[in-house]
């Protein structure tokens, strides 16, 4: 009997530890597999652009402003939602947002002015909000410091393979499938609703959840559940006195504009309105993909960057992509479009501008802690979206005047070079 006691010992905690890593494993992957298709519901504008010109006659200024409302309302979400996300639970805060979203994209298909288009847009960027600062928060459940620059690079990188599918999903709906731009709206979304579903059968929320609070160490300096009991007012105290938001927020704010001009522009840069007809040696759309998928894979390969070869010190990996991203935009300005030179720098002008993002999302577990670190993400990302927001009409209304699409890649420099020098400030 001793021996069989003494035996068993050792066996629960193995068992412990392992059911803590598999549901840690299929928290990453949920939330990162759900992300995946959220920009499905909110990147696509751009490729719709030609077909609202040319059905309701609206200039690139108006639907400039009609981008900066859906940013400004993922912004104002972000501050609020994130803080849900603490309170609530990223899970099912996630879970609603793709749902609602895709309301939203239907309700836009059918608009016809714009007001209308300005009001759905908007609403949609108030429920795209509720998915990255929530599920931010589910992963800082699981996951712990030195592991986060990893699981952000991952996080982060699928919502650039987000923007891959955000890329191809209309150009087979308008190239292949030959339908109207309204459908954009309506089948590219539809995929939010399997991330959806595979987030709500797989992940849960905490390790508490699970009886698992005892196995994974805190980040250092308090229990895994320390925090957890805060007021809202509290969360946002703690975030909103802490200097380095700030400097923090300017930086990834120049960062995220320079994102959205290409995000947005790049389709209008390389196809136009006779984009089908073209007769170039390289088919444009496969031109544009290039950017999204430099994207994804930069933000895969920052936060590694920053854990494994600048020691967690996520401000020198920041910088030096953005200093590489505003050089590659440079040399955008001069390269004609249907070429292999360009394919290779507008995937290299992905890769550094999008690259970032990754260290900069880790930085907020890392500076703030992970009792509130949805609040901090939703902070930054308001004031991320503000500057994104700001950006979307300027650049609209320097291309209706200038008549030259390729001054995108000019004010993208300057945004990086200005993200670079503030970048130098946060030394965390």
């Amino acid at each position: 009997m001793q021996f069989n006691t003494t035996d068993a010992l050792p066996c629960k905690p193995i068992s412990r530890r392992s059911a803590f890593d598999q549901y840690k494993w299929r928290a990453l992957i949920g939330v990162t597999f759900c992300y995946l298709f959220y920009y499905t519901g909110r990147q696509t504008l751009g490729f719709a652009i030609p077909g609202i010109e040319h059905d309701y006659g609206l200039s690139k200024y108006q639907i400039g402003w009609i981008s900066a409302t859906m940013l400004w309302g993922y912004a104002a979400g972000q501050f609020i939602n994130g803080n849900l996300g603490d309170k609530l639970g990223g899970k099912r805060m996630m879970i609603a947002g793709a749902v609602l979203s895709l309301a939203a994209n239907w309700v836009f298909s059918f608009g016809h002015s714009f007001w209308f288009f300005l009001l759905a847009w908007g609403a949609n960027g108030y429920f795209q909000s509720m998915g990255f600062a929530p599920g931010s928060r589910l992963l800082s459940n699981w996951w712990s410091h030195k592991n986060r620059g990893f699981v952000y690079g991952v996080y982060v990188g699928f919502s650039g393979f987000s923007s891959v599918l955000a890329y191809i999903f209309p150009l087979l709906i308008l190239g292949t499938m030959h339908l109207d731009w309204v459908w954009i709206f309506r089948l590219a979304p539809l995929s939010m609703l399997l991330g959806a579903m595979v987030l709500w059968i797989f992940v849960s929320e905490r390790p508490e959840d699970r009886q698992l609070s005892a196995i994974e160490p805190s980040d250092g300096t308090q229990p895994s559940t320390a925090g957890d009991d805060l007021t809202s007012a509290q969360r946002y105290a703690t975030v909103l006195r802490n200097w380095r938001l700030y400097i923090t927020g300017l930086a990834i704010g120049f960062q995220n504009t320079a994102r959205y001009a290409l995000v947005v522009w790049v389709p209008v840069h390389f196809l136009g309105m006779d984009w089908k007809t073209s007769s170039a040696l390289i088919d444009p759309k496969w031109i544009t993909v290039a950017l999204p998928i430099g994207m994804a894979l930069g933000a895969l390969s920052n936060s590694w960057i920053s854990d494994s070869v600048f020691q967690g010190r996520r401000y020198l990996a920041i910088v030096s992509y953005m200093v590489l991203a505003s050089t590659t935009a440079i040399i955008m300005m001069f390269i004609p479009h249907a070429n292999m030179v360009t394919i290779g720098l507008l995937f290299l002008c992905g890769f550094f501008v999008f690259g970032p993002a990754s260290s900069f999302w880790a930085l907020c577990p890392d500076i703030f802690g992970r009792h509130v670190a949805g609040t901090a993400t939703g902070v930054l990302n308001t004031m991320s979206y503000i500057f994104a927001g700001i950006g979307e009409p300027v650049i609209g209304h320097m291309i209706d005047s200038t008549g030259n699409t390729s001054i995108i890649f000019l004010i993208v420099a300057g945004l990086c070079a200005t993200s670079a020098v503030l970048s130098l400030l946060i030394k965390r």
